[in-house]
């Protein structure tokens, strides 16, 4: 057995037997950072999570640092929250210009990890804090095998749908794909201005098409992790949807190809929408509105799917500044339970590791979020740890809508995405 893989088999245990015991993780760093370090400034970019302009997520890492900076006085950390329309391309400028931040919290680290520009996760966080982490989401951070993208939060995507529409119509919430046909039709019958609300525009295509392909038993990689996009399983799912949902006027409120995630969700929270797949930040903005959401596991093809898609943002350490204790000691103590559940909580999302979570599923607070939490550990996410998932998930967000088109080919569209997949899958 190679070590990277005994190492990941220890850290399995170490957190299986973390959750088992009830164990919140204590943050103790890499090692103790000795007065000859002398005073350090550490520089945090990270994106802003509050979806109402607000400034939660600053006042977040304002308290944290002030927490962290007063149990390591010789330690200083300056945070820039940046928008998530930004924030990834401006550490991508920082990195260029020779001016890496110590720590990004953004939405990848591949490329970073295949320059030899980031800290390895070992080589930061102290055993139990690494083997705390949540087994799908620290696989996903690893670049030829050795983790250096940190889940920073994560959620999976239930299929929500509204209450008072659904009773109406006389609907009932669907296990499979034809169930969910049958209430759509209903829904449309009722007068909803949109049964299903299918967002396959640039915003976020890459991952509401990768929930219809592991309901229909495919995705965008194989068994081997290598790109199957055009998967005869993946080709029968675009079918169904073309045929099925889009071109019997099930969708909308525009065409699958120019609706983005939030004009899908603001339509759902205001009454519009009657299914769509959701996400645990929509529940609060309909409640808001007093829309009643109903949630269920998104249906597949004879029931539920045999996999979940999980999503997760990353963070990461850079290793231009040398500063590789200090970042360990601050990542140490971000990773305790407290500071997990805090952040997670207040947006919404779910927690990282096995503590937080075990912590979170028994809190009646967030009994809201007990179904994303109940698929978060086996989840599957995209391909983030290939160098190549930017390029062809640019591909997909600006070309996947056209496969549901009513004159669309699902086989041409996954064809040639698929082919330009492979071959930036080899330029790797």
């Amino acid at each position: 057995m190679d070590e990277a893989v005994e190492r990941r088999r220890f850290l399995g245990l170490t957190a299986a037997t973390a959750a088992a015991l009830g164990l919140a993780t204590t943050a103790t760093g890499c090692g103790s950072l000795g007065s000859d370090s002398g005073d350090v400034t550490l520089r945090l970019v990270a994106a802003d999570y509050d979806l109402t302009g607000g400034d939660t997520t600053k006042k977040y890492w304002a308290d944290l640092v002030a927490a962290f900076e007063q149990k390591h006085p010789g330690v200083k950390v300056e945070v820039e929250v940046v928008s998530w329309d930004d924030v990834d391309r401006k550490v991508a400028e920082m990195v260029k210009a020779g001016q890496a931040p110590d720590i990004a919290q953004i939405g990848a680290y591949a490329d970073y990890a295949a320059a030899d520009q980031l800290y390895a996760a070992d080589e930061l966080l102290s055993i139990p804090v690494q083997a705390n982490f949540l087994g799908a989401l620290a696989e996903a951070g690893e670049y030829k095998r050795t983790q250096y993208g940190m889940p920073f939060v994560a959620s999976t995507r239930p299929l929500f749908y509204n209450k008072a529409l659904f009773e109406k119509a006389g609907a009932k919430p669907p296990t499979t794909w034809d169930e969910l046909a049958e209430a759509a039709e209903k829904l449309k019958a009722k007068g909803v201005p949109t049964p299903f609300a299918l967002p396959l525009g640039p915003e976020e295509a890459q991952a509401e098409a990768l929930m219809w392909l592991f309901s229909g038993g495919g995705g965008w990689t194989d068994a081997a992790d290598r790109y199957a996009v055009d998967s005869e399983a993946n080709i029968r799912t675009f079918e169904w949807l073309r045929k099925n949902l889009v071109g019997k006027d099930l969708t909308g409120p525009v065409a699958p190809a120019r609706l983005n995630r939030k004009a899908a969700f603001a339509s759902f929270a205001n009454g519009e929408v009657g299914m769509l797949n959701g996400h645990p930040s929509l529940l609060k903005e309909a409640a808001k509105k007093g829309v009643q959401v109903g949630q269920v596991p998104l249906p597949g093809v004879d029931g539920a799917p045999k996999t979940a898609m999980g999503v997760a943002d990353w963070i990461m350490g850079f290793k231009q500044n040398g500063h590789r204790k200090e970042i360990g000691a601050f990542l140490d103590f971000l990773f305790s339970d407290e500071n997990v559940l805090k952040f997670a909580g207040d947006n919404d999302l779910l927690p990282v590791t096995v503590t937080a979570e075990v912590r979170m599923e028994s809190d009646p607070e967030h009994a809201n979020l007990q179904v994303f939490l109940k698929v978060l550990p086996d989840a599957q996410l995209p391909p983030v740890g290939k160098t190549s998932w930017a390029q062809v998930s640019g591909d997909i967000k600006q070309n996947i809508g056209k496969a549901v088109a009513p004159d669309g080919r699902p086989a041409e569209v996954l064809g040639r995405i698929g082919r330009a997949a492979t071959a930036a899958e080899s330029a790797e």
